[in-house]
């Protein structure tokens, strides 16, 4: 067991873009919580930077305007899967610049489903205006197993009616995991159970340039403290993170031991098993947290458990 006390306050190095209008995180760690005594100093470092691709755009924006996404048999696709803000984003972008005059039905998805996973991608989707609002669901699921488990069940009841499940429309960016196409069209699932999945991209990603020196000046700056973490949601930018730890070997291209002294104050956590298993097949780095949960809720309960462990 360290032999350290808790401090004042911890600096929480989220590696994300801080959400908008609000971002839940910084609403979680901003203010201290009644069953445990840890104060959290959380602050944004984006690590990604992303583009929108103009054939993905091109291609949603002809299908909305020929209503081609939609519960009638001649529709090309039934519905929408997100998986990532940015996708949204990108959908949104082509759903505002759709808008004409006083047409509040626009963009005509008012009896398709569209699947989310997690609050997060849900609250992006919530903000695009339709009347009715948009059918929204899956946002209780949290990953993409769960919500692919999910749509299997909700998918056949929505069209239980028709004869053959229409295709689903999945946007994704380039780097994407494919857990959700192999498993709505498994050939392990009879022919009626499986659904159709087109994947369309609709973004690009990669490590904003001015992350290492954002990164590094926020290292300096916390120098003092007794204690920091460095919270990974992605496995965007980990080399950059492990560099800046000091902890990347660049002989071999993988992680050192840290020295005790640095151990005992820089912790890294991740937002989940992928990217925790990137850092250790890729980098030899073992991650002191992998959030059970994916969510706020989910770092800050693997964070405090371990400092209850240590301290």
């Amino acid at each position: 067991m360290t032999n350290i006390l808790a401090p004042d306050s911890i600096p929480l190095l989220l590696l994300k873009t801080k959400s908008s209008p609000g971002d839940a995180y910084e609403e979680l760690f901003s203010k201290p919580a009644a069953e445990d005594a840890f104060t959290f100093e959380p602050q944004f470092l984006p690590v990604m930077e992303h583009s929108f691709k103009s054939d993905g755009l091109d291609r949603v924006r002809e299908l909305l305007q020929k209503r081609n996404i939609g519960s009638r048999p001649e529709c090309p696709y039934g519905g929408l899967i997100f998986t990532s803000q940015r996708a949204v984003e990108a959908f949104a972008a082509v759903v505002e610049e759709g808008k004409k005059g006083g047409d509040l039905t626009w963009p005509h998805l008012q009896n398709i489903p569209i699947y989310s996973v997690g609050p997060a991608t849900t609250r992006c989707l919530k903000a695009i205006p339709q009347e009715p609002p948009l059918n929204i669901f899956g946002e209780h699921t949290g990953n993409g197993d769960s919500l692919a488990r999910f749509i299997l069940e909700h998918y056949s009841h929505w069209y239980s009616e028709q004869p053959e499940k229409p295709p689903l429309l999945f946007l994704v960016g380039e780097q994407r995991r494919d857990i959700i196409p192999k498993t709505l069209m498994n050939e392990s699932l009879l022919s009626h159970e499986r659904i159709p999945v087109d994947e369309l991209v609709m973004y690009g990603t990669g490590v904003k340039e001015s992350f290492k020196d954002h990164f590094a000046e926020t290292l300096e700056s916390t120098t003092d403290k007794e204690m920091r973490w460095v919270v990974v949601f992605s496995p965007t930018g980990c080399d950059v993170m492990l560099r800046g730890l000091g902890l990347l070997d660049e002989t071999t291209g993988k992680a050192k031991q840290p020295a005790q002294d640095e151990k005992s104050r820089t912790w890294v956590a991740t937002i989940g098993p992928t990217t925790r298993d990137y850092l250790k097949t890729t980098f030899g780095f073992e991650p002191d947290v992998c959030a059970e949960a994916p969510s706020p809720e989910g770092i800050r309960s693997g964070i405090v458990e371990f400092l209850r462990n240590i301290l």
